[in-house]
């Protein structure tokens, strides 16, 4: 847990491996996770590093894992995940890997192109099969006693004759003449796709200018297409011509519309024979198709029982060459050099790791890692757990933190909630939130493992604990604000008592308003607001001042929180300049303007009371905003009655008009005084030099130093910022803290106005949906309830919960990033990301569901 508050410690470190052990090194601390080498080769091509042709090995064994991955999951057969985590294999059995692929790829893709050949051919003869039964019916339909060709010979010259006789007069025909046998008719049948018809049909017509008879029939059942495996709908089509340039012109048309043609015999007993010859070899066909996906099924199975685990053992096999190939070989090309950033407190653990990967390898030569003293910023390393890491998120979404930087946090997570919380307080819809969370915990591992590719739902489960304080701190909330669901909880009775007058004449006086230093017993509430503003007509005026003042009251003690926490940073780096030049200024600005304000709450809550005398009576209460806007404009306050005293205590006055000024001189102090220490240190050490104090026989200040006082290490240097710069840096940064203490804490209001905003629309959902169905009292009136109740907490769980929720927690987020963090985070680093088996696998897995 120490480390979530301020990152760990890292060290940068030079890593010699032997070249026949590095591998199961680097696999070691692939499995560890705690590792995160550099790139000594940047300017080195990626295809012309050391291990290419390994990386290269691994990536056909994947593309050939794909592959049969791919084809189980069409046959929709589920691969065992036994959830083992194999370790990653030697280098000798990337050979055997690569055989048995090999072996399953060539035998999976044989069988695919059988398949494919013999649902080709399947899908000819089942066509033929149809196109011998529709052809059949089409001849039946025409004159009996004639041969089928001769029918549709002799209807076609009848529709020729007409249309010569439009035109040019009457034609004699005969029944059996030298032009009949002259003009006897030829057919194509074949099969098209049948949303091709029309299409097909309207050119046939004007290519052949209507010289063409077209009878089609659609195929009932859909046809399995060989190559996409689609079912598609076709249709049957016989075509009459006659003379042989027709035939090649409907041949074409046939050709370029995609349909498939097949032989007809004209005689009916050849095509009665061609049928039973066809429906023979489907039959056969049948029996070795069956035989073909028996035993795809069967090479199937067999992969899917490994295919998980060959996916790790391949994926880990080529991170580990990657890793590799960001090393540098030696000058004997027997060693491997390494440099890698690891946290301090695990170094042993590494080279544990580093031991146990020697051991693997046999080699005899152990690994050296050595410390190494460097100028760059390690990387921001905060260890976490399922708990603490979605609120890591949250703060790393606005920025890393810089090395060793106070983390954020393990303070959020406590505030956010809180502050959520008081937005969102209702102890229903709080309820509704914390059981979702309860369940997503409790069910955490099974929900886990299902691994949904729906974002929305990785978002919530991520976020599973966040929701669950969120929810059970609205609960806290709901309960002090006495609402649930719009409505109070009478738990410990009300304590306002009336005795002054008759109560049933108060209860027909609608506009009388009750006198708390009568009417109320001196008793306070046990736990929150008393049930009876419920039905107070001035419930939101009281409310609206209450929660108002809890909300400054809560923003400035947060943004006082966040300028004490850059203290603990400035402590921590040794900047002691800036603890005297913005620390102590920023901190007496806020608390001698903001949380005095504060403390006047506090007063006015203490003396002002409605059985204290005249003076402290409710109604010669100063106005808290009034009082400070006066105080900083360095106005007199003006009382409200004669007999009132516009200040709360003696020596108000005086004691304002100091803070303020204290608070206003804080502003000078902040801009110059930064700007010119640093500048008088600059020019003392300009001095010293001039004048050759301090120079050693070598001219060297540190040389001259006496002994005692020379360091044992190297200070580090601040940079040297010219003072221009550092007066325009300080003015920015004092212009942004003065005003954004005053915007700030106004956007705390937010607390205020989001919680007014959901208490209210919780009722007007109440008396505008629930109630109309509680106003019968028959049985069709419990129907209705039913109904309504339905459509209530349909709208409850969708706006009030989810939306409203949504919103809270947005504005939850702003004031941390913003009000909160910028007092003291810069967020200016960069993550540290381990080599790890773990990451690079679920990384893998993500991006295969997407």
């Amino acid at each position: 847990m120490g480390s979530l508050f301020r990152s760990e410690e890292m060290t940068l470190c030079q890593l010699f491996l032997q070249s026949e052990a590095a591998y199961a090194c680097v696999s070691e601390l692939g499995e560890l996770g705690l590792v995160q080498f550099r790139d000594l080769n940047p300017e080195v091509n990626a295809f012309q590093r050391k291990f290419v042709n390994e990386v290269r090995r691994c990536d056909e064994m994947e593309r050939k894992l794909r592959y049969l991955e791919k084809e189980i999951r069409k046959d929709e057969i589920p691969m065992l995940d036994t959830g083992e985590n194999p370790e990653a294999p030697q280098p000798r059995e990337m050979i055997d890997l690569e055989a048995t692929f090999e072996k399953l790829e060539n035998e999976l893709r044989e069988v695919n192109q059988n398949a494919e050949a013999l649902k080709r051919n399947y899908l000819e003869l089942t066509e033929l099969k149809h196109i011998l039964r529709k052809t059949q019916v089409f001849f039946d339909e025409q004159e009996g006693g004639l041969n089928s060709t001769e029918s549709m010979t002799r209807a076609l010259i009848s529709d020729d004759a007409i249309a010569r006789q439009n035109n040019a007069g009457p034609v004699q025909l005969g029944t059996e003449t030298e032009g009949t046998r002259k003009f006897m008719m030829r057919f194509v049948a074949g099969v098209i796709l049948r949303e091709r018809i029309p299409a097909f049909e309207r050119m046939l017509w004007r290519a052949c200018r209507g010289n063409v008879f077209l009878r089609q029939a659609e195929i009932e059942t859909p046809l399995e297409d060989p190559s996409t495996g689609d079912q598609v709908f076709k249709s049957v089509f016989i075509i009459f011509f006659q003379g042989d340039q027709l035939k090649t012109r409907v041949k074409k048309i046939c050709e370029g519309f995609r349909a498939t043609l097949y032989p007809c015999p004209e005689a009916p007993a050849d095509r009665r024979e061609m049928a039973m010859g066809v429906m023979t070899r489907i039959e056969d066909l049948n029996t070795v198709l069956g035989q073909t996906q028996d035993h795809r099924h069967r090479v199937l199975v067999a992969a899917a029982k490994n295919i998980k685990n060959w996916f790790v053992k391949v994926r880990k096999i080529k991170a580990i060459y990657h890793t590799l190939n960001l090393f540098n070989l030696d000058v004997t090309q027997k060693c491997l050099i390494a440099e890698c950033w690891v946290p301090v407190l695990d170094t042993e653990t590494i080279q544990l790791a580093l031991r146990r990967g020697t051991e693997r390898s046999g080699s005899s030569v152990p690994p050296i890692l050595n410390r190494m003293d460097t100028f760059e910023d390690p990387p921001t390393y905060n260890r976490t757990n399922k708990f603490t890491n979605a609120f890591q998120h949250l703060i790393d979404a606005y920025g890393v933190a810089s090395y060793r930087e106070v983390n954020p946090t393990p303070y959020t997570i406590i505030t956010f909630p809180f502050l959520f919380a008081v937005m969102f307080g209702d102890l229903g819809h709080g309820t509704l939130m914390a059981l979702f969370a309860a369940w997503m915990v409790l069910r955490e591992k099974p929900l886990a493992a299902k691994k949904s590719d729906n974002e929305i739902w990785n978002i919530f489960f991520g976020g599973r604990y966040i929701i669950l304080l969120m929810g059970l701190f609205s609960m806290y909330t709901g309960l002090i604000y006495n609402d649930i669901f719009s409505k109070s909880l009478n738990v410990f009775s009300s304590h306002w008592d009336v005795n002054r007058q008759e109560l049933n004449w108060i209860m027909t006086n609608k506009s009388i308003q009750l006198d708390p230093k009568y009417d109320y017993v001196q008793t306070p509430y046990p736990v929150g607001l008393d049930p009876i503003w419920q039905l107070a007509e001035n419930k939101i005026v009281f409310l609206n001042a209450y929660k108002m003042k809890i909300s400054i009251i809560l923003g400035v003690c947060h943004m006082l929180f966040g300028v004490t926490l850059s203290m603990w940073n400035y402590s921590y780096f040794k900047k002691p300049m800036n603890v005297y030049t913005d620390f102590i200024p920023q901190i007496v600005f806020l608390t001698f303007l903001f949380l005095y304000m504060v403390l006047l709450m506090f007063i006015k809550w203490i003396l002002y009371g409605p059985i204290n005398d005249v003076l402290h009576s409710p109604s010669c209460a100063p106005q808290i905003l009034i009082t400070f806007i006066n105080m900083v404009l360095f106005k007199p306050s003006d009382a409200k009655d004669i007999q009132c005293s516009p200040y709360m205590f003696p020596g108000q006055a005086g004691i304002q008009m100091l803070l303020v000024i204290c608070a206003f001189l804080c502003i000078p102090w902040m801009l110059f005084a930064k700007p010119i220490i640093a500048m008088r240190s600059m020019n003392k050490q300009h001095h010293l030099l001039s004048n050759h104090h301090g120079v050693g026989e070598n001219g060297d200040i540190e040389s001259g130093m006496p002994p005692a006082s020379q360091p044992a290490q190297p200070p580090i240097r601040e940079e040297e910022h010219d003072i221009g710069e550092m007066f325009i840096h300080q003015g920015i940064h004092t212009i942004e803290y003065v005003l954004g203490s005053v915007s700030h804490t106004a956007s705390y209001l937010r607390l205020w106005a989001l919680s007014l905003a959901h208490a209210q629309l919780s009722e007007v959902l109440w008396s505008m949906v629930l109630q109309r169905g509680l106003q019968s009292e028959s049985w069709v009136g419990g129907i209705f309830l039913w109904i309504i109740f339905s459509f209530w907490a349909v709208l409850t769980v969708g706006i009030l919960v989810l939306m409203e929720g949504l919103s809270a927690f947005l504005h939850t987020l702003r004031l941390h990033w913003v009000e909160f963090q910028s007092k003291f985070y810069s967020g200016q680093g960069y993550h540290f990301t381990p080599f790890s088996f773990e990451t690079i696998l679920d990384q893998a897995a993500h991006s295969v569901e997407e």
